[in-house]
């Protein structure tokens, strides 16, 4: 059955108009995104087989140009759709903590990385530095490792630190298997962190971890 022959009350476009995005799967979410299907199939079909095929909305809006263009039904016009409205997402979920206002909000914090860091299938170790206001000066990705760890260097931090003039770091990095808690190894790398940060006079003000969907704060949860 293709969307025009579906009950008003049931196709993506009026439901979303109607009730709001969150009322919609995430077939129904992709299929407003593809507009049309391919071959004889319904554009609502090709949403579930393409999340069927990829697993999850997140691994295809994550996948490789390659990968999404090998897929029936795709090419690069889709994918560089897609990106564009990945990117414009991202910008959107930035601007509250690069327009020049004082950090004061970690929903913002949070929000701003898991924008950056949870689609990634590696793990990524990054930085925000901050000035004396709590200001964000730059967002780094400093280390990047495999599925299940990445090596950080103090030396490397402190490096990139004081060649930003911070005054304080937010430090985060992801988890590629989902879940946000930390590990005994994340807290050791905290203390090293703060102790050799410490020396310059640079603040740790919190160490963020990013699962599949949540966001972890180390300072929240007592481990700094």
């Amino acid at each position: 059955m293709s969307l025009k022959d579906l009950p008003a009350a049931e196709r993506p476009r009026e439901k979303l108009l109607h009730h709001g995005p969150d009322s919609l799967t995430d077939a129904e979410l992709l299929a407003i995104f593809l507009r049309t299907g391919s071959a004889g199939r319904p554009v609502m079909t090709l949403a579930r087989e393409l999340l069927s095929g990829f697993g999850s909305l997140r691994a295809l809006t994550g996948a490789s140009s390659e990968r999404f263009c090998q897929t029936p039904g795709l090419g690069t016009a889709k994918f560089a759709q897609l990106q564009a409205a990945l990117t414009m997402a991202e910008r959107v979920m930035e601007s509250p903590v690069t327009t020049g206002d004082p950090l004061t909000s970690p929903a913002a914090t949070r929000t701003y990385l898991k924008s950056k860091l949870v689609t990634r299938h590696h793990e990524v170790f990054a930085c925000l530095f901050l000035d004396t206001r709590h200001r964000v000066i730059r967002y780094e990705e400093l280390f990047t490792g495999t599925i299940d760890g990445a090596a950080v260097y103090p030396r490397e931090v402190v490096r990139r630190a004081l060649e930003t003039n911070a005054a304080a770091v937010i430090l985060a990095h992801n988890h590629p298997s989902g879940v946000a808690e930390p590990s005994s190894a994340d807290v050791n790398l905290t203390e090293r962190l703060r102790s050799a940060l410490g020396l310059i006079d640079v603040r740790v003000l919190d160490h963020m971890i990013v699962g599949h969907n949540e966001v972890s704060s180390m300072a929240e949860t007592g481990h700094l």
